[in-house]
């Protein structure tokens, strides 16, 4: 149904100030992104997509400072939850990536009431995707800790850290799928909004779980799980409502809460591109970490350590990313491929600067920003030597978030899949075992693989986007 437009409604006014288009970028707006002058289009979902991740980084950080607290076996207790985590976040992603693209794409058309039939139709393949992982986090927890080569400590102890992660799973799913709807349809406040909430309630209990302060009792890792699935399965509960509500770009009725098999069928269809590539990304990640476990629990603190830094230094750049693929459907969808691209040019340029001051801080106070987490000194060797590795690929890196999330946006998930499999798996993880076993690199392996494959991901992404080929994507 083509939304009618209401002549009786005023113009919106625009923001002269900057901080009038920050209050309304965090606000919320009504503005159609694919008319509004692209820099503003710009500023209004990335300011608000930025914050958001922000926040989730935020928190990341925040629980490994706590769990620190209580051993290198602890951190690496999260480092291998991790690694299955990321399997479901392969999953969760995947499904964001097509939701996003579907959801953009209709309200580009103009149509509201096919964009709400899709947002419960993602809902529903959330849930039945949660399933199956949840029975297996609860009832297998340890032997999946010490498949991954998990010391006693942490299949002793950390086996209950485990299930609360696994068997929560689906308050994973549908925090990422949710938000996916709402970013999609241009609501980019109201996911960063639900994101605030979530991640405040994570930082605010974790240390109360895990030490038992005051009335709390003392859960130790435990406590860090129970914290996190309180606050994303509130984030989940206000999702919902604000859904039912009615957001600035999208509402869910009554009469969309049924079963729509060929929409559903849809979502799937395009988003088992986007499964398969964060699938191969986070599986290499596993066999990466399987690798620093035979080392020693100190590698993987101090990998762990280590990517939950980046993770935090990186959220802004995805958030200028997830921005790209909103324009990038929606403009497409209003028949504006020109527009498209050149969001993604203009935002790939904001990425570059921000990893650029990223980098320096990287490459230059690498052992104090470890050190802030923990004084074992092996760990903070480990883990400073990876980010002074990274910092040489960060430039490349940026402009591969941005370029990925133009092909995810328009709704070509496949081209990325590939592209992942033959610098993830046929580059990475071979060169990775090569290098750290078998010449006797041991971490440092490691790291130099990562920064091989990532650096030549990006400039062949990069490339591949030049050419043009993701403006014909139809979903």
């Amino acid at each position: 149904m083509q939304p009618v437009a209401n002549p009786a409604l005023p113009e919106p006014v625009v923001p002269r100030t900057l901080f009038g288009q920050l209050r309304e970028a965090i606000r919320g707006t009504q503005a159609d992104y694919t008319k509004i002058p692209l820099r503003r289009a710009v500023f209004l979902l990335a300011v608000p997509m930025v914050l958001e991740l922000v926040l989730e980084s935020t928190f990341a950080v925040v629980d490994i400072f706590f769990v620190a607290r209580l051993g290198p076996s602890a951190v690496a207790t999260v480092g291998l939850t991790e690694s299955y985590l990321f399997l479901l976040y392969s999953i969760a992603m995947g499904l964001a990536m097509a939701v996003t693209a579907v959801v953009a794409r209709r309200v580009g058309e103009g149509q509201a009431d096919e964009a709400a039939v899709t947002a419960v139709q993602a809902i529903i393949v959330a849930l039945l995707a949660s399933l199956l992982p949840a029975i297996v986090g609860i009832l297998y927890a340890p032997d999946l800790l010490r498949l991954m080569g998990g010391d006693d400590w942490t299949i002793q102890h950390g086996y209950r850290y485990a299930q609360w992660m696994l068997g929560g799973n689906a308050v994973i799913m549908l925090l990422f799928v949710i938000n996916a709807i709402f970013r999609g349809a241009g609501d980019a406040a109201i996911a960063m909004r639900v994101l605030w909430l979530s991640n405040g309630l994570n930082i605010l209990l974790c240390p109360l779980l895990i030490f038992g302060v005051g009335p709390f009792p003392e859960w130790g890792i435990e406590g860090a799980a129970i914290a996190t699935n309180i606050g994303r399965g509130t984030g989940v509960l206000v999702q919902l409502w604000v859904l039912l509500r009615g957001g600035q770009h999208i509402r869910v009725l009554a009469s969309h809460l049924r079963w729509q098999g060929a929409v559903l069928w849809n979502i799937v269809r395009t988003s088992l591109g986007g499964v398969g590539q964060m699938i191969v990304a986070m599986t290499s990640w596993i066999f990466l970490m399987r690798i620093l476990a035979s080392i020693g629990s100190e590698a993987v603190a101090g990998a762990t350590i280590a990517i939950r830094f980046m993770m935090f230094t990186m959220m802004p750049a995805w958030g200028m990313s997830n921005a790209a693929a909103t324009l990038v459907g929606q403009n497409l969808g209003a028949q504006q491929p020109d527009r498209a691209e050149a969001a993604v040019w203009q935002i790939g340029r904001y990425n570059m600067a921000y990893l650029l001051l990223v980098s320096l801080a990287y490459f230059f106070l690498p052992r104090q920003i470890v050190g802030v987490f923990t004084d074992d000194p092996t760990v903070v060797l480990v883990g400073a030597e990876w980010l002074r590795i990274l910092s040489y690929a960060l430039f490349v890196y940026g402009w591969w978030m941005v370029s990925v999330q133009a092909f995810n946006g328009a709704g070509d998930t496949v081209t990325p899949t590939w592209i992942n499999v033959v610098f993830f798996w046929l580059i990475q993880i071979p060169l990775a075992w090569w290098l750290a076993l078998h010449l006797g690199w041991q971490e440092t392996g490691v790291f130099w693989a990562v920064f091989v494959s990532e650096t030549s991901v990006g400039l062949f992404t990069l490339w591949l986007f030049s050419r043009g080929g993701w403006k014909l994507a139809r979903v």
